[in-house]
């Protein structure tokens, strides 16, 4: 089915007005971000995020602004109406020669004082620039809404990451507390053993060696959980003073480190993908606007004009003298040399381009796709290793340490099983937050990366 240019002109001033009347609406029904301070989930997190990240808030001023100059190139094809006056005073009326008895002969004509306001109206029927601002409009608009969507995928990205980064120092640091306090009731109990002079000073020197390390390793922990705090407050768009702490469900946790890997890649699901396929809508059109710029810019137009004439001043406008008239123009380029040609084949050049691009990004899509995967995978086999291990540490560890207090194990097997055991649950703690990480880079590269929070 084949549409005129003014039914399409009328859809798009139509859709315009709607957006134009809903756009307050919309805006009224979005819920604040909740506040900042006290405790923030990562859905929280997010949510601020996305309300309140300036990169965020850059893309919906970027929309507004695409969406302006949407509607100044259709405001073309409203009537363009112009209201002119002019007043000038003759000092020599102007001379005309007109035939006296076969001889030509000047004659001045005209009075002194003259002024015209007229008005004029101007109605374009057909026009390639403004045929263009209406095929680009859908395709602009839904460039402007996928750049929002870009943009949140990098805010969820980059937010949940650092937010698992925060918790992973956080539990280090409740590692190095629980290894800190093991360490003191070691240091007690080998300074009480070298008291009762059942061992010599070795044993309580050695611990102490341990918990000066593990203060250091806590302090500097510590300072790590103060920096990358910092960086989560930047991505979420949350000023330095106020107070940012962040709530988890160990359980749940472990339960999102689970994701199907068996789902196939679909590479039209990426917005970098869509985004492309947009920008070949826009330059289909831009290729339209060259082939089609032969045809005529056909307009109508009206004037009204009251004209004004008096020798004095202060009588010129006593009478008026109206005249009005109506008509059609058309305005056909007949040779621009071949300029139309060079843009023609330029816009053709550059939608082979943006074919190379799909191809390219195509192939980036599916690379990243498979890199992820990998990563996901073998971080997963990571963190199932880790779980098993950090059990096994634990029993070994709670085992020679009765064996030590009985006189089985001497301290260096103490020493052994709490590093041990420090180790495995660093290392669990690492590989879990590590799956967390990769699984977000998984769902990026999968295009399924949930933005609606």
């Amino acid at each position: 089915m084949r549409y005129s240019p003014l039914a399409a002109r009328a859809a798009g001033l139509l859709s315009g007005l709607l957006l134009a009347l809903l756009a307050p609406a919309v805006q009224a029904q979005q819920t604040p971000p909740p506040a900042p301070g006290g405790v923030l989930t990562l859905e929280q997190c997010l949510q601020f995020a996305l309300q309140n990240q300036p990169a965020v808030r850059q893309a919906r001023i970027d929309e507004e602004t695409n969406e302006a100059s949407i509607r100044i190139g259709l405001a073309g094809w409203l009537p363009q109406i112009a209201l002119n006056a002019s007043a000038q005073h003759y000092f020599q009326l102007p001379y005309s020669v007109i035939p006296i008895d076969g001889v030509n002969t000047p004659r001045q004509f005209g009075l002194r004082n003259q002024s015209t306001v007229g008005l004029a109206a101007t109605q374009a029927l057909y026009n390639n620039d403004v045929r263009l601002a209406l095929r680009s409009a859908s395709p602009s608009r839904q460039l402007a809404q996928q750049n929002i969507v870009a943009v949140r995928i990098d805010v969820v990205s980059d937010v949940s990451k650092a937010f698992y980064d925060v918790l992973l120092s956080q539990r280090q640091l409740e590692v190095l507390d629980e290894d800190i306090l093991r360490l003191r009731r070691s240091l007690q109990d080998a300074k009480a053993r070298y008291d009762a002079g059942i061992v010599d000073k070795i044993d309580y020197k050695q611990a102490q060696i341990l918990l000066n390390n593990s203060l250091v390793a806590r302090k500097q922990a510590l300072e790590a959980i103060n920096a990358k705090s910092a960086y989560l407050k930047e991505l979420m768009g949350l000023s330095a003073p106020q107070p940012l702490t962040l709530q988890y469900d160990t359980l749940r946790l472990m339960q999102d480190a689970v994701v199907d890997t068996a789902v196939a890649l679909e590479p039209n699901n990426r917005i970098e993908f869509q985004q492309l396929q947009t920008q070949k809508a826009l330059q289909s059109a831009q290729i339209s606007y060259y082939r089609y710029g032969w045809l005529p810019a056909v307009s109508a137009f009206g004037n009204y004009n009251a004209a004004f004439l008096s020798n004095e001043l202060s009588t010129l406008y006593n009478q008026r003298l109206p005249n009005s008239l109506a008509g059609l123009q058309l305005s056909l380029p007949i040779f621009q040399g071949t300029r139309r040609l060079q843009n023609l084949r330029r816009a053709r050049l550059i939608d082979q381009r943006i074919d190379q691009d799909v191809l390219a990004t195509r192939n980036r899509i599916n690379t990243e796709f498979e890199q992820a995967l990998s990563a996901y995978k073998g971080n997963y086999a990571d963190y199932l290793t880790g779980k098993q291990n950090l059990a096994l540490s634990k029993e070994v560890y709670d085992v020679v340490q009765l064996q030590y207090r009985e006189g089985i194990k001497t301290y260096l097997d103490v020493i052994v099983a709490q590093t041990t055991l420090r180790t495995a649950q660093l290392n669990y703690y690492q590989a879990l937050f590590q799956v967390l990480t990769s699984k977000v880079d998984l769902l990026r590269a999968q295009g399924t990366l949930p933005t609606q929070y």
